[in-house]
């Protein structure tokens, strides 16, 4: 069975917007949870977004990226 992370990221949060590129240690969010999901194995890593910027960063960092509504 092969298996896939997806992981939602969305930067329209009530509490928090902006908040998967807020930079942690000069790195966004949303690439350390990305990278961290990378280095465990388990399968292919996918970042869900709504936005281009954050479709644009993991696409400029070698990751897969999906755009949704």
């Amino acid at each position: 069975m092969k298996s896939i992370i997806i992981i939602p990221s969305r930067m329209a949060s009530t509490r928090f917007p902006g908040k998967p590129l807020v930079k942690i240690e000069g790195i966004p969010m949303i690439q350390r949870v990305w990278e961290r999901a990378k280095a465990s194995k388990i399968g292919d890593v996918y970042v869900a977004c709504s936005e281009s910027e954050v479709y644009d960063l993991i696409s400029s960092i070698g990751g897969k990226a999906i755009l949704t509504d």
